[in-house]
């Protein structure tokens, strides 16, 4: 494993230092958002945004995202996170409480395909995403020079042959109370079960939408050779299960028999750099909620 540091140019969009954001999911009831209010409004915080959704009124799944303004909002928080655990505890569900100001802090896991990993840092760099990147991880040196031209640390983690757990041990350790999530921008290797397990933060994969009916290597010229109309990208969770974790952000793009393969990979790399953005934008965010195997997401 190699390194390669450099001296941080990057800043984080946070949000400004006086707002929170709660999170409430579980069995929907009478007063929830009543409850949430009262809270909120006994510490004299403002309510700037509230986002809710039930999937059946009569007790069904309840979500809701509500981002607050309050001013000496640290001080007031463990304050405000007492009394929403008594009374949320009433009606049996679960919250997270955070501090917008603080930016969540990533890593990015690339290959050798380095257009999804540079449209992130080119994001983050303009202030577009509200995070911090801890570093970037990858199992080919080819794009060292270009993430330390964005002043984001570089770590070079060869993985060859079948068996990972040399690099996967490697990157645990770079990895493991140092960021919040991580995304993989088109890195191309499978995690393990106890990879995913050891890390014990989400994981977001960006990948093309053919699957599974394009798997493999060159998923476009497939594509091409089936004459499809649609090309695409998948944002989702990873789990244990290949490319079956929950979705947070998909779209497409139309293509005719005019295009080549050629055409259809460019087309699909402007998709995927979009749909990753709009992913890991939204789950810095504390946007999207999972629930089983799918997601809602307060976009």
């Amino acid at each position: 494993m190699t390194v390669i540091q450099a001296e941080s140019r990057s800043t984080a969009r946070s949000a400004p230092s006086s707002h929170a954001s709660l999170i409430v999911q579980g069995r929907d009831g009478n007063g929830i958002v009543a409850a949430v209010a009262s809270v909120l409004a006994a510490h004299g915080a403002n309510i700037v945004s509230l986002d809710q959704y039930s999937d059946n009124p009569q007790g069904g799944a309840f979500f809701q995202r509500t981002v607050f303004s309050r001013d000496d909002l640290q001080a007031v928080l463990p304050a405000i996170d007492a009394e929403l655990a008594t009374r949320l505890a009433e009606f049996d569900l679960d919250y997270t409480l955070r501090d917008m100001s603080v930016p969540k802090r990533v890593a990015i896991l690339a290959s050798k395909s380095d257009h999804c990993l540079l449209d992130l840092l080119w994001r983050h760099r303009r202030g577009e995403l509200p995070l911090t990147i801890s570093m970037v991880i990858s199992n080919h040196p080819d794009t060292a020079e270009e993430v330390r031209g964005f002043g984001i640390p570089f770590f070079h983690t060869p993985c060859s042959g079948p068996d990972k757990s040399t690099a996967e041990a490697q990157n645990l350790r770079l990895l493991k109370g140092n960021v919040d999530f991580v995304v993989l921008a088109r890195y191309m290797q499978i995690l393990s079960g106890d990879f995913i397990r050891d890390l014990a933060v989400p994981v977001i994969n960006i990948h093309h939408s053919f699957l599974p009916a394009f798997i493999g290597a060159g998923p476009y010229a497939k594509a091409k050779e089936r004459g499809v109309k649609l090309v695409g990208a998948t944002a989702h969770y990873v789990t244990e299960d290949l490319d079956e974790g929950p979705i947070i952000e998909q779209d497409v793009v139309r293509v005719t028999h005019a295009h080549t393969a050629s055409d259809l990979t460019r087309r699909g790399a402007d998709v995927e750099r979009a749909v990753l953005s709009r992913a890991v934008q939204w789950h810095s965010e504390d946007r999207v909620i999972r629930r089983g195997n799918h997601t809602i997401v307060f976009a």
